[in-house]
């Protein structure tokens, strides 16, 4: 009697989608042997750290000291954004993620089977909240490897198979030209030296028709934002409580404390406008969507629509948004979100 070999089924997101991912120095496709990734053209090798490809590659091969991408770097290997404070289960991190309005909203309406990249995804709760879905591939990426291991930990604990860490350059991407339906970066450009650029290098990763959403600083309504890093700044931190999330008694100390760097310790970050990153998208063939807080007429509500066309507004009612928000305090760190439709013609 012939015995038939069952053929090996890949059981991590990263055998199941080892296609998808390129050289980050040459673009070339690439194959892994369990232990390291090689480029199928220059050769390059890549090790895997605790089930994560370090597919990280500097901008400039001598990475000068100076370079804002090292600095920014090494702050988050120190200060690690967000923590996984009172999270230690998937149900715990879905409650928390559900509470938010956008997360439950986009989980909600993201297509069955989409491919998601996060980029730039910390410690990756977003992107093991989006991979606990059954029909769905997410990976997150991100230059800072310790925050990558407390997120591919949690992942492993929690035995989330629809999720995966890369740790990548986001101006050297290690994934090919479209091959995501998503793609999403919440907080992140605005800590490089060259944020337009680094929006068009993730950019080239949608698919035609495929949906980028890009949460940047508010310049208006950060104001409030450097009025207190002013204060804090000459009273040597003691004036703190100032920030409400440094009142909240549901906060411990480590919490706190990455709130309190990530806002106002940051090496690097720049401040933009809704008018500046609506020309971002119609320069590069995105289609505008939906933002948050909306420039369109009506609240957000639980409702809302995400991936559908919504009034792009004009510079004026965008101006008055921005003004609101910085009436309001600059709840947040004043950021706001934008979504965009990439045109089926877009390459």
């Amino acid at each position: 009697m012939t015995t038939v070999a069952t053929p090996t089924v890949p059981q991590t997101l990263l055998e199941r989608s080892i296609d998808m991912l390129a050289c980050p120095y040459c673009g070339a496709g690439v194959r892994h042997d369990g232990e390291r990734i090689f480029c199928q053209d220059c050769g390059k090798a890549f090790n895997i750290d605790s089930g994560i490809p370090q597919l990280f590659a500097p901008h400039d091969p001598a990475q000068q000291k100076g370079d804002v991408t090292q600095i920014v770097k090494a702050f988050y290997e120190e200060n690690p954004f967000p923590n996984y404070d009172d999270i230690d289960n998937e149900e715990s991190l879905l409650e928390k993620a559900r509470r938010g309005l956008f997360a439950r909203l986009l989980d909600e309406q993201i297509p069955q089977g989409a491919a998601v990249l996060e980029v730039g995804c910390g410690t990756g709760q977003l992107t093991n909240f989006l991979g606990m879905h059954y029909n769905r591939r997410v990976f997150g990426s991100d230059m800072c490897l310790h925050s990558l291991r407390l997120a591919n930990g949690f992942r492993e604990r929690c035995k989330i198979k629809n999720a995966g860490f890369v740790q990548m350059n986001l101006f050297r991407p290690a994934f090919k030209p479209g091959v995501f339906d998503l793609v999403v970066s919440n907080g992140v450009l605005h800590h490089t030296a060259d944020p337009l650029g680094a929006f068009q290098s993730i950019s080239r990763l949608v698919k035609p028709n495929g949906i980028i959403i890009i949460g940047l600083y508010n310049k208006i309504g950060r104001l409030t934002t450097d009025l207190r890093r002013f204060l804090f700044r000459v009273s040597a931190d003691k004036l703190a409580f100032l920030d409400a999330h440094m009142r909240n008694k549901n906060y411990n100390k480590d919490r706190k404390r990455a709130w309190f760097y990530d806002q106002y310790k940051h090496p690097h970050e720049s401040k933009h406008t809704y008018s500046e990153l609506l020309n971002w998208f119609e320069s590069n063939g995105f289609e505008y969507m939906s933002s948050i807080p909306k420039i369109d007429p009506g609240a957000f509500t639980d409702e809302e629509k995400l991936f559908e066309p919504h009034d792009k507004g004009t510079k004026l009612s965008r101006w008055f948004t921005e003004m609101e928000m910085l009436m309001t305090g600059g709840a947040d760190g004043a950021l706001f979100i934008m979504i965009g439709r990439k045109n089926r013609k877009t390459q």
